[in-house]
């Protein structure tokens, strides 16, 4: 139904903190919070998962499943595949210039 990474990037995307999704979603801050601790598709209520769902869908996020097309009009993001994911991850950080006081 919903990646707990899709939760986190739908956040970002909406400029939100954990608490404030609880509040749009009508649940507590720790169950978002073990709901984006899950590992892969996220666990818990069937009824939290819909309200989480809902919110996200009120606020204008559109989820997108494995596979799916989109049917959203604007700009989005979207992982090319899980193995993309895991190779992203083992990136070096990238370079930051360092300004020498005087």
């Amino acid at each position: 139904m919903i990646t707990a990474a899709q939760m986190r990037a739908a956040r970002a995307l909406l400029g939100i903190d954990q608490r404030a999704l609880a509040d749009m979603a009508g649940l507590s801050v720790p169950t978002i919070q073990r709901m984006e601790s899950s590992g892969g598709n996220v666990r818990g209520v069937v009824d939290s998962l819909i309200k989480v769902v809902e919110a996200l869908d009120r606020a204008g996020i559109e989820l997108i499943g494995e596979d799916a097309s989109s049917q959203g009009k604007g700009r989005g993001v979207r992982l090319k595949s899980p193995a993309a994911a895991r190779a992203g991850a083992a990136l070096p950080p990238t370079p930051r210039t360092v300004r020498k006081e005087d």
